[in-house]
């Protein structure tokens, strides 16, 4: 199975104006040919960077100071601005969290979705507009002509993020990315566009990114799962190991939370306190001042990364190291020191 993403010890910093602050610590990642990752974790900690680092859409004051970002064996570090253009697109589809941030108000919908097919694609200029079609009619819009002529203003969220999914897959990437697909959307439309995201991964076998605060969302298309916290991976396995059987504090608590709200329960599990900012100097563990087992050493050295007991994932807590074992990653792989 090929490797289609591979992010090793990735780190980013911000520039705060006085000095640069660490947003994302070391995290390594990878996605086969045709596999489902999700990212979950609380607002603020550095799932959507994560993301947007991938294909270098990063603000002017956030730089990548550290580690390999590959697509398909290609460091997109090292690629010029023109360069990462022809990968965009056409190797990586991006969902965006907010529609409205990737349609030009200015264009109407066919201008904007014949843009990344006139770059990547070698298909006879009437042909395009057919292709127009079929994309739209493929993320469920019953009237795609008359959409073509439309302006984003024109439509509704909904319809918008349809419009935006049929952009990223217009080019038929490799690896699509959804960063929050479906935040600003109600209930039913949100279903309806997990279900098109869902199914336009089967039918394309492209490899999935799927970045949300939300369990629902990532256990209803991810095979495996990746919890965020303070810019950190702090645990990593497959959805029924976590879903069923988290076991860093913060991942129970934070899925927890999750289900016993899709359950209707009256009393929610409550995670105290709030995700550490990037000026506070936490020298431990960064989930310590919210933790109810931490100790000396949670609060006074970082943990490393070690496999877990039941050999299909990874976790980041003094709880799970034993005095006799201690296994790190290293460069994205399991290595015994």
């Amino acid at each position: 199975m090929s490797k289609i993403l591979d992010v090793k010890n990735l780190t980013v910093k911000v520039n705060s104006g006085k000095k640069e602050l660490k947003i994302i610590d070391d995290i390594s990642l990878s996605l086969n040919s045709g596999e489902t990752v999700g990212i979950i974790g609380e607002s603020g900690c550095g799932k959507s960077i994560t993301a947007l680092s991938i294909l270098r859409l990063l603000e002017p004051n956030i730089k990548i100071t550290d580690g390999i970002i590959e697509i398909e064996n290609t460091n997109v570090r090292k690629l010029s601005a023109k360069e990462l253009r022809k990968i965009c697109g056409k190797k990586v589809g991006m969902v965006f969290q907010e529609p409205m941030t990737a349609l030009n108000p200015v264009f109407n919908i066919e201008q904007q979705m014949l843009a990344p097919m006139k770059t990547h694609l070698k298909i006879p200029k009437h042909e395009l507009h057919n292709r127009c079609i079929k994309l739209l009619q493929q993320v469920g819009i019953k009237e795609p002509e008359a959409v073509l002529k439309s302006y984003p203003h024109q439509l509704s969220g909904g319809m918008r993020q349809r419009i935006v999914i049929a952009m990223a897959i217009s080019c038929s990437p490799s690896l699509l990315i959804a960063d929050e697909p479906t935040t600003a959307l109600d209930v039913t439309i949100q279903l309806q566009i997990l279900r098109i995201i869902k199914n336009l991964v089967q039918q394309n076998r492209m490899s999935l990114l799927i970045i949300s605060h939300d369990i629902g969302v990532i256990s209803t298309l991810a095979e495996e799962i990746i919890v965020m916290y303070a810019g950190e991976i702090i645990e990593q396995d497959n959805k029924e190991n976590i879903i069923k059987n988290a076991q860093h504090p913060y991942s129970k608590k934070l899925i927890n939370a999750a289900l016993e709200l899709q359950n209707g329960c009256k009393e929610l599990t409550i995670v105290e306190g709030s995700v550490p900012r990037p000026h506070e100097n936490i020298i431990g563990c960064k989930f310590a001042p919210r933790c109810e087992f931490c100790t000396e050493k949670c609060l006074n050295e970082k943990p490393p990364t070690i496999l877990k007991s039941n050999g299909t994932g990874r976790i980041k807590c003094w709880k799970y190291i034993k005095h006799d074992t201690v296994l790190q990653v290293m460069n994205g792989m399991m290595m015994a020191t």
